[in-house]
């Protein structure tokens, strides 16, 4: 389908686009990407009357060391989070799961910030965030403020961002020499994954799942056994427990938690295995 008719402006700053959506409203989307956006508006799922394009916006993609962080500018690409040598020596789950994300025509456009702020619970980054105890910077009218991930995702595709703010910045703590694995189960390589699992080992163990609620969600049951001392085995069992997975053409629900409890598993054992020897 063609989209609605809409009005592109081109914003050169962050400070510049913040302005540009405060003049034109609720209706205004901004635009970076376009690889969650755009196909919404194809199908006038999404009819926005002014798109602001952020995509040019330098300053707002980068990648660099915080200390006891990583800070990845909103508008990195895919590609980038892919490649990035810091990433694999400091949050190696991000830079891993960044290589799953669509195909490589996708991963050289798509960017972090939009992925999250686009918030679809089938979406791999906005898990894998998740379970590093993310945080999300985001600038508006009123400033800038910053966003845990557990508080930034609120409903299908809605977030905790105002009308009004962008993403500037996505922030993931170092995780040293903790294991980690990340996986998803699809019927055709490049498809939206069925069941996803990010998961970080640690003192605070890490367990996020795609495309099992309505949101990103935690796989709260399954931590709360890991740092009880649970074995992988047994801390996945509860990794359908609180969720309500969709039903659609590729599975039911209770076909989902059984995925989710297999990949767990797996995600768990590689965890344990790789603990301080990646």
């Amino acid at each position: 389908m063609i989209p609605a008719a809409f009005d592109y402006v081109r914003a050169g700053s962050a400070e510049e686009a913040v302005g540009l959506i405060g003049q034109h409203g609720d209706e205004a989307k901004f635009l970076a990407g376009g690889h969650s956006l755009l196909p919404l508006m194809k199908l006038r799922l999404a009819q926005p009357s002014v798109l602001v394009d952020i995509g040019r916006i330098t300053d707002l993609s980068y990648i660099r060391d915080g200390g006891d962080h990583i800070a990845i500018g909103a508008l990195t690409r895919h590609r980038d989070i892919e490649t990035s040598d810091v990433l694999h020596e400091h949050a190696p789950l991000l830079a891993h799961a960044a290589s799953h994300v669509g195909d490589p025509q996708v991963r050289h456009r798509g960017t972090l910030g939009g992925s999250l702020a686009h918030g679809d619970p089938a979406s791999d980054l906005p898990a894998v965030v998740l379970a590093l105890r993310g945080s999300i910077v985001v600038r508006g009218s009123g400033g800038e403020r910053t966003i845990a991930a557990d508080d930034f995702f609120r409903g299908f595709l809605e977030t905790a961002l105002a009308p009004d703010e962008v993403i500037t910045e996505v922030r993931v703590p170092k995780t040293g020499d903790a294991g980690w694995a990340f996986e998803k189960f699809n019927r055709r390589a490049q498809d939206w994954a069925i069941v996803g699992v990010a998961a970080v080992g640690g003192e605070q163990p890490g367990v996020a799942l795609v495309n099992m609620a309505d949101t990103p969600v935690r796989a709260t049951a399954v931590e709360a056994a890991l740092q009880s001392g649970a074995s992988p085995a047994d801390a996945a069992a509860g990794a359908g427990d609180d969720t309500e997975p969709p039903s659609d053409l590729n599975a039911s629900p209770e076909y989902r938690r059984h995925l989710a409890r297999v990949l767990v598993g797996r995600a768990l054992e590689t965890v344990v295995a790789t603990g301080g020897s990646r």
